[in-house]
């Protein structure tokens, strides 16, 4: 049998792709907790803002996160499946029309705020108490 490149990338990278970590958007608000190594220690940092960018490129995905800082704008750009990322946590969907929001960087203030997404609110808020509920009765 005869593999061609891409299912043979397939194939090597799926040891390395994580599972574990929740479904986001672009314009979501979320906290990433990223495992920082300063010499020979290690700690977790947490991260919050808006996801303004996200690129979709199999093992190689990285997705950008942009907050403000003392009224400056700080963006970092995480790769997901690095296992550097300790968790990331969804903090608010955001409701947006656009695939990438540099727009954002010439906003400031109330200016750049994002309508929140109510349906994927709800429907996560769903699935939360379904799991939890799911787990007390297998307990």
């Amino acid at each position: 049998m005869k593999l061609n490149r891409g299912a043979l990338l397939k194939i090597v990278e799926q040891p390395y792709v994580r599972n574990d970590l929740p479904e986001f958007r672009v314009g979501d608000t979320l906290r990433v907790h990223y495992r920082v190594v300063e010499g020979n220690r290690q700690r977790i940092q947490a991260f919050e803002g808006v996801v303004i960018k996200i690129k979709r490129n199999g093992l190689n995905t990285s997705f950008t996160v942009r907050k403000i800082s003392h009224g400056e704008g700080v963006e970092r750009i995480f790769p997901l499946h690095s296992p550097l990322i300790d968790r990331i946590d969804v903090l608010a969907r955001g409701k947006v029309r656009r695939a990438k929001l540099y727009y954002l960087r010439e906003r400031r203030g109330k200016a750049a705020r994002i309508k929140q997404d109510r349906k994927r609110t709800n429907r996560d808020a769903q699935a939360y108490a379904a799991a939890k509920q799911k787990k007390e009765q297998a307990e």
